[in-house]
């Protein structure tokens, strides 16, 4: 949405170049003040009899107020995570919870608990919480505190209690948007747009996914492959004596192309792949997310249309409606200003990791 010209009228001074442009936009985005640090790091194995997971550390240091101390750690598995986001879309039905890794992520191309998975779901996860630190409701959610404070048995403790009342309420929304058929009647037009959005966008950020895969895939191929022909030529040389010092040099050539391809295998697996399959996911988020205003708005019209046709309790069925009218004012405030995060964040996100892309390809060629 911003013009190469937009972007360097910051300076018009200094050049145009992908690293100054990604300068530049970090200057802009970047929060004035951080209260809340996490960091997920140091993970663990853990065999027991019943099953075999993995826990990680959760460092947290903050200076607010609601916080009994300004540090914290504690451990946390996978499963904690899932409490968590569940938690979260309880409470905050419209706004965009951040994704969690799948539970055996990029399938296919890591086996599980090997040394590369786990790295790849910390990353994940540190992003995770680091996310819900800097969204601006979702920081102050009781749950997420509790969650960077508690210890293992207190968190389980907090678990075990009932469903809330905006977990029963949520329920309501489902049992009376399920009874409803068709669309949302007087659904407002930007919503409509948001859906066409999502719906365009989760089929390109999707192909653009498989994309990327592939390339990764051929390269791993072609980094394979080199890795025997190089030893090959070295090998021929000591048989060759005429062609030999060309031979070693070949070889030679091999061996630079081959690290320069892992090089580059690095760049997409850690900066590319990760990117666009955190963006896969937030496709299938924010379609959920769309579908629960809907839900709400549903149950808006089931009781405007309940009321149209019944002569008494007017007075009972205004007061829930209006109530209700309340509810979904919030939610769709909730999710316009959530979207317009959303978009601007994920604008930065792939500006950035396609200049990224960009400036490791360039390296990779003069290499």
């Amino acid at each position: 949405d911003t013009s190469l010209a937009e972007v360097n009228s910051f300076s018009p001074s200094l050049p145009i170049s992908p690293s100054s442009m990604i300068n530049q936009y970090k200057f802009e985005d970047e929060p004035e003040l951080r209260d809340l640090f996490i960091t997920v790091d140091d993970p663990e194995s853990h065999i027991t009899a019943i099953e075999t997971f993995i826990t990680y550390r959760v460092v947290t240091k903050t200076s607010r107020g609601e916080f009994d101390s300004s540090e914290y750690e504690v451990r946390r598995r996978y499963q904690d995570f899932l409490w968590l986001k569940s938690k979260l879309e309880e409470a905050h039905p419209t706004l965009i919870i951040p994704p969690l890794p799948e539970k055996f992520i990029m399938k296919g191309m890591v086996e599980r608990f090997n040394d590369e998975f786990i790295e790849t779901r910390r990353k994940a996860l540190h992003k995770f919480l680091n996310r819900i630190a800097d969204h601006p409701t979702l920081t102050f959610n009781e749950d997420f505190k509790i969650f960077l404070t508690a210890q293992a048995w207190e968190l389980s403790s907090h678990k075990k209690q009932g469903p809330g009342l905006l977990s029963r309420m949520g329920q309501t929304v489902r049992a009376v948007a399920s009874s409803v058929r068709g669309g949302v009647k007087n659904r407002p037009e930007m919503f409509t747009e948001m859906n066409d959005y999502m719906e365009t966008f989760s089929q390109k950020i999707n192909v653009l996914d498989k994309i990327a895969h592939r390339i990764y895939k051929e390269e791993r191929e072609y980094f394979n492959e080199m890795k025997e022909y190089g030893p090959i030529h070295t090998l021929w040389s000591a048989s060759e004596e005429d062609i030999a010092d060309s031979l070693k040099g070949v070889a030679s050539c091999i061996d630079k192309c081959c690290k320069a391809t892992e090089k580059r295998m690095a760049g997409l697996s850690e900066n590319l792949l990760p990117i666009l399959h955190e963006y896969v996911l937030y496709s299938e988020i924010l379609m959920g997310v769309l579908k629960r205003r809907d839900q709400i708005q549903g149950e808006l019209d089931s009781r405007i249309d309940a009321l149209s046709n019944k002569k008494t309790e007017k007075d009972l069925f205004s007061e829930e409606i209006g109530k209700l009218e309340d509810k979904v004012e919030c939610a769709n405030n909730a999710l316009k200003a959530d979207w317009d995060r959303w978009k601007q964040n994920m604008q930065y996100d792939m500006r950035s990791t396609f200049t990224n892309v960009a400036e490791n390809n360039l390296r990779y060629y003069e290499e």
